[in-house]
């Protein structure tokens, strides 16, 4: 039922946005709706801490790990949409924007968060590649928002490398269906139907699916070396999409890869797929690593770190044991972290009109509350203590310190490179010397609140987990 009205919710507020003449009604219809989203799915999530994993109808189950993803879409979402109500604005009272583009910007934000509550609810592996599919087309525009030649180009890398990388997801699955061959089965098939019969699989076949899978969906995520298109679209579309891309997207893509992965598992052992995911998730890193230095963006500053964090969440699942339960944590954390960054990323768009950090300067004297939100985002997110990413990292480390004590150490090495690269640009746009034709002040209300919300939610998080989310983990990890 919960699931009915998030539907139902998410697609008046898309249909009200496309017909409403006046701007309050697209944004109130729209933050409602995320609201009804927000509150629906913690229903759902304590239904499930309950009583376990269940069915709405034989097209859409929720497990705890869905569950979980869920929270991350309604929250971030929630505070996104709030932002865009005060961003869009004053991008609209500088003359960025008009009304046509405010529209347009609200029905596509309604559908991309449908589509993704869509996708990790959907219990058929082809619904889920359907929904993961009409994020791509949807955010494509959102993306190419504001029509200037360089977001158009970003658009249409972001459309072609994962509608190509999807393409391959999608050829994986149907190698999986094809060892389904010949089994009777009611209905569709399902991701259980998939499990239940993953010890007859032909183990070569389960294999190359699974690599297709990984590849596939690993465009979507961002990992390396199919991350090309994640740092131009990231810093191209408007900041709050920029938000739920690299903090929730990058999420809702990643679950298809681990449903897919238990299936391999059961089918061919566990070896084969963490080998991969240690692999792509070292390379993340390494390649994030050796980037980060010469970044002069801060927009594409962030997009590497979503790239070096997948790498870390990939490279817990790789390690298996407490590698799991701290790379699911670690997703919970980056979606605040990140999600936060790139909201306060817009308050200094906003305020310095550049996206180039050489441009900004003085933040901390300029916008105080943005320049210390910043601040505590990126020393958070690189996993400074006590931040709750500085657990996740030092839980995945120790889980491979035996099993893989080689990659732990150059892994180490890298999280460092990381965490200097970031402190350079950090401490550069903070502490520097403000423009003499930057004026100091800032705006409240939601550019503030969301962004300080987000990290309050992970500061608090770092420190305690409540009883449902520890629950809800728990199962998570008993299943994957």
């Amino acid at each position: 039922m919960e699931l009915v009205i998030i539907i139902s919710s998410l697609l008046f507020a898309a249909a009200a946005c496309l017909i409403a003449r006046k701007r309050a009604v697209i944004e109130s219809v729209s933050v409602v709706a995320s609201l009804i989203s927000f509150v629906c799915t913690a229903v759902m999530a304590h239904t499930v801490t309950k009583t376990g994993p269940f069915c709405f109808h034989e097209f859409f189950c929720v497990d705890a790990l869905g569950t979980i993803i869920m929270l991350i879409i309604s929250v971030v979402g929630l505070a996104t949409t709030a932002y865009s109500v005060a961003y869009l604005r004053e991008e609209t009272v500088k003359g960025i924007i008009g009304m046509p583009q405010v529209r347009r910007y609200y029905v596509l934000l309604n559908l991309f968060l449908l589509a993704m509550f869509f996708a990790v609810t959907s219990s058929n592996p082809i619904f889920t590649w359907i929904s993961i599919e009409a994020t791509t087309l949807s955010t494509a525009f959102l993306i190419s928002f504001y029509n200037k030649p360089n977001a158009i180009e970003a658009a249409w890398k972001y459309l072609i490398i994962n509608s190509i990388g999807l393409l391959l997801g999608f050829f994986g699955t149907l190698l999986f269906f094809t060892s389904m061959i010949g089994v009777k089965e009611p209905g569709f098939a399902t991701w259980n139907t998939l499990l239940s019969h993953a010890s007859h699989f032909d183990p070569t076949i389960a294999k190359i699916a699974f690599v297709f899978v990984l590849i596939g969906y690993g465009t979507k995520v961002g990992l390396a070396p199919m991350h090309t298109w994640l740092p131009d679209a990231h810093s191209k579309a408007p900041v709050p999409i920029s938000a739920l891309l690299s903090g929730v997207l990058l999420n809702v893509a990643f679950i298809a890869i681990i449903r897919f992965k238990v299936i391999a598992d059961a089918s061919i052992g566990e070896a084969f797929s963490q080998k991969l995911f240690i692999i792509f998730g070292l390379l993340s890193i390494l390649i994030a690593a050796l980037i980060i230095f010469t970044q002069k963006n801060y927009k594409r500053l962030l997009a590497y770190s979503s790239i070096e964090n997948m790498g870390i969440a990939a490279l817990g699942f790789g390690m298996g044991g407490l590698g799991i339960f701290a790379a699911i944590l670690h997703m919970i954390y980056h979606s605040l972290l990140k999600s936060a960054l790139f909201l306060t990323a817009g308050n200094v768009f906003l305020k310095y009109s550049s996206t180039k950090i050489a441009d900004i300067r003085g933040m901390i004297s300029v916008i105080p509350v943005t320049g210390i939100l910043f601040l505590i985002g990126l020393f958070a997110i690189t996993g400074t203590p006590p931040s709750g990413i500085f657990f996740t990292k030092l839980f995945i480390l120790t889980a491979g310190i035996k099993s893989h004590p080689a990659v732990t150490i150059v892994a180490i090495f890298l999280v460092a490179l990381l965490f200097v690269g970031f402190l350079k640009h950090a401490v550069a746009m903070i502490f520097g010397e403000k423009p003499n034709a930057v004026n100091t002040g800032e705006k409240g209300g939601l550019l503030i609140f969301a962004p300080m919300a987000l990290v309050a939610i992970a500061v608090f998080l770092s420190f305690h987990i409540p009883v449902f989310l520890n629950t809800l983990l728990t199962q998570a990890v008993a299943h994957h």
